[in-house]
């Protein structure tokens, strides 16, 4: 399913514009992105939580030449879990 398919089936079933749709679906998006980006979590009852993960810097090896070691930098990435409702809706 694609950003669009959402718009779609979002605005038919809420009898609105898929330009209104879209707009909301941007607006949700955008805001659990500044939401992480300060280092919040985001908690959608019944569907999951967005929030942010942190990775150790750590030491690599070069692919392209496996005798070389690269030293690759700690990083924040955004994760997912799963709520109990999706979890069970998914099983």
């Amino acid at each position: 399913m694609t950003k669009q398919d959402l718009v779609n089936s979002a605005s038919n079933v809420a009898s609105v514009t898929k330009k209104a749709a879209a707009e909301v679906l941007d607006a949700v998006l955008a805001h659990i992105t500044k939401s992480l980006k300060r280092g919040e979590s985001v908690t959608i009852t019944g569907f999951g939580t967005f929030r942010v993960s942190k990775r150790q810097a750590r030491t690599g090896v070069n692919p392209r030449n496996p005798s070389q070691k690269i030293k690759i930098p700690a990083m924040k990435l955004p994760a997912f879990k799963a709520g109990k409702s999706l979890k069970d809706a998914v099983r």
